[in-house]
């Protein structure tokens, strides 16, 4: 069935009537362009409003954004449309997820599991993840905000069944190959070097390993001689890659993840990280990335005491992908390292 701002008014006051909860919500919003929609949102910003906008397409197609924190969805399910509706005035009352979760039960126990999945759909029960959040890849947050130890964490995925191999993949970005041959790692870099201890070269060097089943490798900048194409990752068998970027001097932090060959985007191209709204799903609803969303929503249940928007989101990388970083192997510098062949000498 074709959604009409008629036929979503009249089935929002049927389900707004039979909630008490509801009872008094109103439509939110409804506009027929993206000028119109953007025109919303930066007045609703200006003027400090919490609220959602419907975008209703000429072909059905409802698009929302709930301002002040951008989140967007897009659907053509009209119980869907309701369900986000509710969602966003329960969550407008304030409080955690877990009480979202519950106020959503006490009008459709499916909403509330729906809330609690993180999706545009009943996905079932979850379960708990059971483990440290700090211990896979979300312990490196608060140093990797302030580009240390590296500026990019870049990880690869091989086909099913090939492993990329590490060595390679620092030499085809331009490792030393005398220092990737005798195994050099982190500890001995950061010995004095020459006369001259690591930090004064910090910059011109990468680690690189693997762990989780991807294969990892941090750096700050590459060498211009340093080249890593298609056609030489396709020989590593390289089918599917994350980068993670941080530049702290403009708190701007971006995730770029490529699969098959193809980024994964939602049409967004290399995606900015950033603190998001408990309760709240940074990343379109319905589209491409929506099972980071579901990941995150998984995380804000699992781990109340997690309160970092950006460990929280690593921690949902680390479910979702399988990204994960050696801590240990960090902390003791038992971690594989080369400088850049050529740089600095």
């Amino acid at each position: 069935m074709e959604i009409t701002e008629r036929i979503l008014a009249q089935a929002w006051q049927r389900a707004a009537a039979g909630h008490a909860l509801l009872r008094g919500v109103g439509m939110p919003p409804v506009v027929f362009s993206d000028e119109e929609l953007e025109e919303w949102a930066e007045e609703a910003e200006r003027a400090r409003v919490v609220g959602l906008c419907l975008l209703l397409g000429g072909d059905g197609t409802v698009r929302g954004v709930h301002v002040p924190s951008r989140e967007v969805f897009v659907s053509r399910d009209v119980e869907q449309v309701l369900y986000l509706i509710a969602e966003a005035a329960v969550r407008q009352r304030g409080g955690g997820v877990v009480e979202v979760a519950d106020l959503l039960d006490r009008i459709d126990p499916v909403w509330g599991r729906r809330f609690r999945g993180g999706g545009l759909d009943d996905a079932g029960t979850v379960e708990p993840c059971g483990r440290d959040p700090l211990d896979g890849l979300a312990w490196i947050v608060p140093r990797w905000r302030e580009q240390d130890p590296y500026t990019t964490l870049a990880f690869f995925r091989g086909a099913p069944g090939r492993t990329v191999d590490a060595e390679r993949l620092a030499l085809l970005y331009g490792a030393d190959p005398e220092q990737v041959a005798v195994g050099t790692r982190l500890k001995d870099l950061q010995a004095v070097d020459s006369g001259r201890a690591h930090w004064d070269r910090q910059w011109e060097s990468c680690c690189f390993g693997q762990a989780g089943g991807w294969t990892y490798l941090l750096y700050h900048d590459t060498p211009r001689r340093g080249f890593a194409g298609k056609e030489a990752q396709a020989e590593l068998g390289i089918v599917g890659g994350v980068w993670l970027s941080a530049v702290s001097g403009k708190a701007v932090y971006t995730f770029d993840y490529l699969r098959g060959g193809c980024r994964v985007d939602d049409g967004l191209g290399v995606v900015e990280l950033s603190g998001y709204g408990s309760g709240f799903a940074p990343y379109l609803r319905g589209g491409e990335l929506d099972f980071l969303n579901r990941a995150l929503r998984r995380a804000e249940l699992d781990h109340p005491e997690v309160s970092d928007p950006f460990e929280l989101c690593f921690h949902a990388l680390e479910v979702s992908l399988g990204l994960c970083l050696p801590r240990q192997d960090f902390a003791e510098g038992e971690v594989r390292a080369a400088y850049w062949a050529g740089v600095g000498e």
